[in-house]
């Protein structure tokens, strides 16, 4: 479903080396299939999923999603294809604090063109599916942030996308609702056949992924950390 081949970013520094955000990285994801990258902040996990969503071009490289270099696509075209064919799932949630849950996770289907009628019956399996039909009507203000990072969830997957990306999905949860919403992308996306490429300095994400790559100074290496503790732990697909 995706393939990055051999992309590029650097920012050039006033009177100094450029940064190697993304240094020639190579990267394949199929339907189904969860890849986590660890590293810490500044190692170019964010510049990498900029990339892969066309919201910035790549000093060289291509990104195919199903086939399709998306580092070509017109302004237009990177629009349609956040829109429709790709789905997000951010540490921050954007949300709008005085919609419902429901509301909120239609937002994408709304903005395609779906009457909200239809996009909230749409909505109601995939958010009962995640617990939530019970909180389908709350405003986002109310619930727990485990809650709210469910109903961005349910809003990245409502086009079925074939593409998911995550950035940071932990990053404002505990290390149990961490865990819980790390078991959901990965149970999910085996389910709708979407690849899932996740970006995190989360341990956790190591033990639930079925490949998993540290990203350091701009470039894949073949190992990440032992989600028990400090050391590197050789990778072995699930």
């Amino acid at each position: 479903m995706l393939e990055i081949r051999r992309l590029v970013k650097h920012y050039p520094v006033a009177g100094g080396e450029p940064v190697r955000a993304v240094d020639d990285v190579s990267l394949a994801v199929g339907r189904g299939e969860l890849v986590a990258l660890y590293g810490p902040s500044g190692s170019g996990k964010t510049t990498l999923l900029k990339l892969v969503a066309a919201v910035m071009a790549p000093d060289r490289g291509e990104v195919l999603v199903d086939g399709r270099d998306v580092t070509r696509l017109s302004t237009r075209d990177a629009s349609r294809y956040r829109l429709r064919d790709v789905g997000f799932v951010l540490q921050t949630f954007h949300m709008i604090a005085g919609l419902s849950a429901i509301d909120n996770a239609s937002l994408k289907l709304v903005g395609g063109g779906m009457s909200v009628r239809q996009a909230q019956q749409r909505m109601t399996p995939l958010l009962e599916r995640l617990g939530l039909d019970e909180r389908a009507e709350a405003r986002m203000s109310t619930l727990s942030m485990g809650e709210r990072q469910r109903v961005a969830i349910a809003k990245a997957l409502s086009t079925d996308p074939g593409l998911l990306l995550a950035d940071e999905p932990t990053g404002n949860l505990d290390t149990r609702r961490g865990s819980d919403v790390l078991a959901l992308l990965r149970e999910l996306g085996r389910e709708r056949e979407t690849a899932v490429l996740l970006v995190t300095h989360d341990p956790q994400a190591v033990a639930v992924a079925d490949r998993a790559l540290t990203l350091r100074d701009g470039r894949l290496v073949d190992y990440a950390p032992d989600p028990q503790g400090d050391t590197p732990a050789t990778l072995q697909p699930q």
